[in-house]
């Protein structure tokens, strides 16, 4: 039996990997390490929770020696690191935290692992040889786009807001080791995700919440950034099929081919919710209102998926019109129980 490392198994993403690797492995046993900060929590794993291979580890990536000893203890074989900083307007409000995990945490993860996994540069210790640390990343590191073109893995960087940046950062920490060391990373970058498990500060929960309770639906701006959107499940399996047939060393850019800006979202989830969950009078569009935009707000991303799709045989599932609907009726059962 090996033992995989997934870090940050309680956010989001993770939540929603780490039952779907578990149900589909069966020769890893599965350490969810995680802080349990604002974004993470555990009752989004909780079918899990007594699973014969599953094991939970609180604790902060930052933590150098708790790093080490964690290692020691479980002779990780391999690592899928998804936790990170991920709201963009706190790493505007508070950078600092962006910077210490996603750039300090990864380095962290990835100096342990390697000095488990490997005796020298391209020398792997016995047992090891076909370790893999594979880092969970985000379009945004590319920036912004204008009305056309799409993000590839050879766009070049540049990150607009300090949540990117530190990733963008974490990114080149990993590339680096690849490079340096001939140690077996894998990255994948995303667009947006939804679905089941999300934050509730996230745009497609906040719509949600607000709607049913009867309150203003903050939308920044004017509402048309445009983002590619990506359900969550369909990730998973891009990310479980990059760990286990992508390329050492390289990138791959998983989309979901969805371009749509922020007035469909919003028209679409309320116009779901005034079918599902109709108001006793008017529509739930009325409840709409637009705020003032936030700092360097990206105008939009788009990322081109071919690679992932063409060298892999990876390809989205759910397109956006049949994932919203799954992803309100699971907040719905949520939040009216």
């Amino acid at each position: 039996m090996k033992n995989i490392l997934i870090t940050g198994g309680a956010g989001f993403i993770g939540a929603n990997f780490v039952p779907y690797f578990i149900e589909n492995n069966s020769e890893y046993h599965l350490v969810n390490l995680d802080l349990l900060t604002y974004a993470g929590n555990l009752d989004n794993v909780k079918e899990v929770e007594n699973h014969p291979r599953y094991t939970f580890v609180q604790g902060d990536i930052c933590d150098r020696s708790f790093i080490e000893a964690l290692f020691q203890k479980f002779q990780f074989h391999d690592v899928i690191h998804f936790a990170a900083e991920s709201h963009v307007d706190n790493s505007i409000s508070g950078p600092e935290a962006f910077i210490k995990t996603n750039v300090l945490g990864t380095f962290n993860l990835l100096d342990t692992a390697r000095k488990l996994w490997m005796l020298a540069p391209n020398q792997y210790n016995a047992g090891f040889e076909n370790s893999r640390f594979h880092h969970v990343s985000t379009d945004e590191v590319y920036g912004t786009l204008g009305e056309s073109g799409l993000f590839e893995e050879t766009t070049p960087y540049a990150p607009n807001s300090p949540y990117s940046a530190s990733k963008a950062g974490s990114d080149m920490i990993v590339r680096s080791y690849f490079h340096t060391y001939g140690m077996n990373v894998v990255t994948t970058n995303c667009s947006n995700n939804y679905g089941p498990k999300q934050h509730d500060e996230k745009l497609i929960p906040t719509i949600i919440r607000k709607a049913i309770s009867g309150e203003n639906i903050p939308i920044y701006g004017d509402g048309k950034n445009v983002r590619d959107w990506l359900y969550v499940l369909d990730h998973c399996k891009g990310i479980e099929l990059a760990f286990k047939t992508g390329k050492a060393g390289e990138t791959y850019n998983i989309g979901g081919r969805n371009e749509r800006n922020n007035l469909y979202i919003v028209d679409t989830v309320c116009s779901i919710l005034n079918e599902l969950q109709p108001k006793s009078e008017g529509k739930y569009q009325d409840q709409i209102t637009f705020v003032k935009d936030r700092p360097g707000h990206d105008l939009r991303y788009a990322i081109d998926a071919s690679k992932i799709e063409n060298e892999l045989g990876w390809k989205a599932d759910e397109n956006f019109e049949s994932g919203i609907k799954k992803t309100i009726e699971w907040y719905l059962q949520k939040y009216n129980n």
